[in-house]
């Protein structure tokens, strides 16, 4: 009888980083392309997700969570997202992990970002900025600024000053590593124009970033948005961009970023120049690529179950036996 592995912060491997997260997600886009559902129900704001993928070689996941955006309000330590990620065996079906979902999703997401920079963006970015100061933006700070150490500032971009406290405080406690200046703006249109990465990490339903604010050269990071209701970026953006995504059965039919604007006729089908198993198979060795420093790049996280696949099976092979 197989004895699951059980994998969460408290057992987090202690050779887990950023360069090995982004080299199993290289890896797992050379095998065959993922099969991929996505279920989601809603009651009000709160929403149960289920996402799973098969990959030959990497068998199958169920990663089911609950975003319950209230949960702050009502107690202080409960996030608003929870969950439970389970990898079955390819051959015979077996559970051969449970991953807290926090776990994985933080390395996952945000490692996913940063392959789609470094495939598109500028190789030694100096301005990185965020819209949103939660977990994700967190995960997006230390990835970002582990993979490109050029970076020396990173500036929050939220609507009160006050909803960057908790990450403020959360950098805080870790001054001793931070390498860059921590800015916090609630001027977008000001601060935008400076950037070399822009991300989105919010829950929005309607634009936060536009187009007319971004500069040549600009990478521009989308990751918030997951239902076919949400969307961080305008048209503008889209239509100034060179665009791609991380999946594309997972993004275009599926995520309002590119759902309401292939609706309205703002972009078209083409305007979608490929996703991650295409760039990856297109490029040599780790996958970087030269950067046109006159082109707005944009890349689509849309975070689907076969990249958590990928990188529960990186998690697997870094605990220990009887984890």
């Amino acid at each position: 009888m197989l004895h699951p592995q059980y994998i969460d912060r408290c057992s987090q491997p202690d050779r887990l980083c950023w360069q090995g997260v982004i080299d199993a997600l290289i890896a797992g886009h050379r095998l065959p392309r993922a099969a991929i559902t996505d279920t989601v129900l809603a009651h009000g704001t709160n929403r149960l997700l289920n996402r799973s993928a098969r990959i030959d070689g990497l068998g199958y996941v169920v990663k089911s969570v609950t975003v319950f955006p209230n949960n702050p309000a009502r107690e202080q330590f409960l996030p608003s997202v929870q969950g439970i990620c389970t990898v079955f065996d390819e051959y015979t079906g077996q559970v051969r992990a449970l991953i807290d979902s926090e776990l994985l999703t933080y390395w996952k997401t945000a490692a996913d970002s940063v392959l789609g920079a470094r495939l598109l963006g500028p190789a030694e970015p100096g301005h990185l900025l965020i819209f949103g100061a939660g977990q994700v933006a967190r995960a997006l700070i230390d990835a970002y600024t582990t993979i490109f150490p050029s970076i020396a500032t990173v500036t929050l971009c939220v609507r009160r000053l006050q909803s960057a406290d908790w990450l403020r405080q959360k950098l805080s406690e870790d001054e001793r590593r931070r390498t860059f200046a921590l800015r916090v703006s609630t001027d977008p249109a000001k601060v935008v124009p400076l950037a070399d990465i822009v991300a989105t990490a919010t829950t929005s339903e309607t634009p936060v970033l536009q187009g007319d604010w971004l500069t040549a050269g600009a990478h521009v990071d989308l990751v918030g948005a997951y239902t076919v209701s949400m969307r961080e970026a305008d048209d503008n953006t889209l239509q100034r961009g060179a665009l791609y995504v991380d999946c594309s059965d997972t993004t275009v039919n599926q995520i309002g970023e590119l759902v309401v604007p292939l609706a309205s006729g703002a972009i078209k089908p083409d305007s979608v120049l490929g996703d991650l198993y295409d760039l990856i198979v297109q490029s040599p060795g780790d996958g970087v690529r030269i950067w046109d420093p006159q082109q707005i790049t944009i890349f689509k996280n849309g975070g689907g179950a076969h990249l958590d696949l990928m990188v529960a099976h990186h998690l697997m092979s870094l605990a220990p036996e009887g984890a």
